[in-house]
């Protein structure tokens, strides 16, 4: 009965810890067109907020490390719940720019050591036979997250000042996940040993050779400095390169900014209302949220291995699709914030539904007297995607891809449709219009690089960091390579549109494909399976430098 309820209470923090990052991810796009009408808020202005969370979200990969080491993972996720209260509070009772900025500055710090805490809490703490099951809870907790938020996002937006409740319902999930775990132990349960567990058949050992290391050798934990991540001690300096090149990985196959360009995509095959490239958006959503269903149920069974390869092979033939297909179909694009002008601007459909946060008034044309406020919000409120985007597809961990970029490129072909809200098609068909199957080989392409990472690097990531480290350093390295996560991140989201006019989109997404192989042959080389092993287990296979 014990072992059932921690069990359920690991499954509820690991769950609860993802949907308060992808809530937090998602819901500043819905509150970002009213604060920039309530605060007056500048293009610049806009970028900062929404930078403010990757702020707090770096500080914490740099600072959390040694929190979750010294302090335990428990304590860890106790205090960035309360972090959390306290941001959230600040954001909600905010009546300046500097306040919503210190708030946003702390809520990215907050959910970025959740989010390191929580994987490996829960990896410590559950069986090595549900490991991969509820460690991937994690990621479904944040697409259902983000998806919650947009709908929140569209409940609020014709409220006055809307966002205080965007914001302050964030409060709602944080004390269900700081209540849940005051009913789980501080340390991991130990069942006798995990010898005992092996005899068991829980953990099935690779081979005899194993087994008899295994007896010769009985598990103690060992104490590390940072700098043994560089090191050869017990192999860290192979382990420190199987997670950055994991993470490294994940962010240069393009998913940050493949992610980006659905919108372009969904009016390209012919989604020329809000309303539909806004159902063509939540459709993308969903299947996120299905496929990370599918990681969650194979992760125990194929194992780590096989999907982050499958994945990868998948995601490789994608991105080259597009690339090959955007050649004979060119994508218009553009790069200035400034080139968003009146309604047109909030048009602009990213592949989320972000676009049921904004008030009828910015989506449909209307006279510049009855909805000057919103409307005027629009130009600014096309900037603030880039670091935005930065943010929402680590961790992630991969999840939220919103971006200026997006916006940016996507306005360049709405200015070519003809009327602003115009929901006919195109009067002045641009080239791209032209090739309906190669936009829909397109679409298929871009929904299975979805697919593909929701079942591989997504989950399959994270979920090896808190695997393949010593308990003595675990917090420290998982942190290290975070911070290299949002880094790689912000590279590949900030760089993109330069490495367009360098090179060209589909040359881009052809570089994207050569990645991918790479990273096939990387994970083939170096990453270990660690299916149905234990933590120690897998410490020790990695210790004898196999």
């Amino acid at each position: 009965g014990r072992a059932l309820l921690v069990l359920l209470l690991s499954a509820t923090v690991s769950l609860l810890g993802g949907l308060i990052f992808g809530y937090e991810l998602g819901i500043i796009s819905g509150a970002l067109l009213q604060l920039q009408s309530d605060f007056q808020l500048s293009c610049f202005k806009q970028e900062v907020l929404v930078s403010a969370v990757l702020i707090g979200a770096l500080l914490a990969s740099l600072a959390g490390g040694i929190l979750i080491d010294r302090h335990g993972r428990r304590r860890a996720i106790l205090v960035s719940n309360l972090v959390l209260l306290v941001g959230s509070l600040i954001l909600t009772l905010a009546r300046s720019f500097i306040v919503l900025v210190i708030g946003r500055v702390t809520v990215g710090f907050a959910i970025s050591v959740s989010s390191m805490a929580c994987c490996i809490y829960v990896s410590e703490m559950v069986a090595a036979h549900q490991r991969g099951l509820l460690v991937s809870l994690y990621e479904a907790g944040i697409t259902v997250g983000i998806l919650l938020s947009y709908a929140l996002n569209y409940i609020f937006a014709d409220m006055d000042e809307g966002w205080r409740y965007m914001f302050g319902l964030a409060i709602a999930p944080t004390a269900m996940q700081f209540l849940s775990i005051l009913f789980l132990p501080v340390n991991p349960v130990k069942l006798s040993s995990w010898d005992s567990d092996c005899q068991k058949g829980l953990i099935p050992l690779q081979d005899t050779e194993d087994r008899a290391a295994a007896k010769r050798e009985p598990y103690q934990e060992k104490h590390y400095s940072f700098l043994d991540l560089f090191k050869t001690r017990d192999n860290m300096r192979r382990r420190t390169l199987v997670g950055l090149g994991l993470v490294l990985f994940q962010q240069f196959t393009g998913q940050p900014n493949v992610l980006g360009y659905a919108s372009k995509i969904f009016h390209s095959v012919g989604f020329q209302s809000n309303s539909s490239a806004i159902l063509a958006s939540v459709g993308l959503g969903a299947i996120k949220v299905v496929a990370t269903l599918v990681a969650m149920a194979l992760a125990d069974k194929a194992g780590r291995r096989v999907l982050l390869m499958a994945g990868c092979v998948v995601m490789a033939i994608s991105v080259t699709t597009i690339g090959l297909t955007s050649r004979m179909a060119p994508l218009a694009m553009a790069r200035d914030c400034k080139a968003a002008t009146g309604p047109n601007a909030s048009h602009s459909l990213p592949q989320h539904p972000r676009t049921p946060a904004l008030p009828q008034s910015a989506v449909a044309p209307i006279p510049p007297a009855s909805g000057a406020g919103r409307s005027q919000a629009s130009p600014g409120f096309a900037a603030t995607r880039g670091l935005m985007k930065v943010f929402a597809s680590t961790q992630s961990k991969e999840v939220v891809p919103n971006s200026s970029l997006t916006q940016k490129r996507d306005l360049a072909g709405q200015s070519n449709k003809g009327t602003p809200g115009s929901t006919g098609p195109p009067l002045d068909a641009p080239p791209w219009a032209q090739h309906t199957v190669l936009n829909w080989i397109t679409l298929l392409s871009m929904m299975a690089f979805v697919s593909a990472f929701s079942i591989g690097f997504g989950p399959m990531t994270w979920l090896v960091l808190s695997e393949i480290y010593p308990a003595g350093i675990r917090g420290r390295a998982f942190a290290f390579c975070n911070s290299f996560n949002w880094a790689a991140n912000l590279l590949i989201s900030l760089s993109f549109l330069d490495l367009i006019d360098a090179i060209g989109f589909s040359w881009m997404f052809l570089l994207y494909g050569l990645v991918g192989v790479m990273a096939v042959i990387f994970i083939y080389l170096f990453v270990p399976e660690t299916k149905g092993q234990s933590l120690e287990e897998i410490d020790q296979q990695f210790s004898r430098k196999r």
